[in-house]
């Protein structure tokens, strides 16, 4: 019984201090946003405050042990179309611990999230509305301003959370984009998120081990646009 009442206090406090980190991080961004507003268009100083809290949420957190390698991999005077697999949201807070900059396409519902979709916005992240041609056109026309401006962009091409684990099929506008910006892929790999955050329950009871590893880039300032499927297939292998 009392391994029950541990895992339930555990919980109870996991839950309320991260919500109040989230409300924590929404008003550190948006102070920063108003004060900055002249001097940081980008919002990178913005962005940045999300690598402290994912910092946080991951100490917080005793059902979590992340492990990050491959960071050598990253030039941050570069820009990457950044392609990862995606199995739960707690994608979302591991990616910060890559200390990146980058935008992310995410899906409209996220934005409609109380404070945590306020802090997407205040970061101006990339709003994708499903099945709304429209939206999949502003969303790599946006995309690729961002590129242009020397700042990075996060993509999962296959579109949605892998339920088992493994990885669905990827999608081709990402590829498309980084042939056609002559900007290098970078893959990040996820493991061990699916279980992080708990379903049909509130209660943390399984500890997970998550891995972050971001791979060695794929260059494409030698392909052609034809060459999408060829690039797509090379990141799926190096992701499977």
């Amino acid at each position: 019984m009392w391994p029950n009442i541990k895992q339930s206090i555990q919980s109870v406090i996991i839950w309320v201090v991260g919500t109040a980190l989230v409300v924590i991080l929404f008003l550190a961004m948006a102070l920063l946003s108003i004060l900055l507003y002249p001097f940081d268009r980008k919002r990178k100083i913005v962005h940045a405050q999300c690598f402290w809290w994912a910092d946080a949420m991951t100490a917080l957190n005793p059902y979590w042990d992340v492990q990050v390698s491959g960071l050598d991999n990253i030039d941050h005077k570069k820009t990457y179309v950044v392609v990862s697999n995606h199995q739960s949201l707690a994608d979302i807070v591991l990616m910060y611990k890559t200390k990146m900059q980058f935008k992310w396409v995410a899906k409209d519902s996220l934005f409609k999230i109380p404070v945590l979709g306020w802090n997407m916005l205040l970061a101006r992240h990339i709003r994708l509305q499903r099945g709304d041609f429209s939206s999949i056109k502003k969303v790599y026309r946006e995309a690729g301003e961002w590129l242009r401006k020397k700042v990075s962009v996060v993509f999962f091409p296959e579109g949605t959370r892998s339920g088992n684990g493994g990885i669905g099929e990827f999608q081709n506008g990402a590829f498309k984009l980084a042939i056609k910006e002559k900007v290098p892929i970078l893959p990040v790999l996820i493991k061990g998120t699916k279980d992080a955050i708990p379903k049909g329950s509130w209660r943390f009871t399984t500890k997970v081990s998550c891995v972050v590893e971001v791979l060695a880039p794929i260059e494409t300032s030698q392909m052609f646009s034809g060459d999408f499927t060829k690039l797509r297939d090379l990141t799926k292998a190096q992701l499977s």
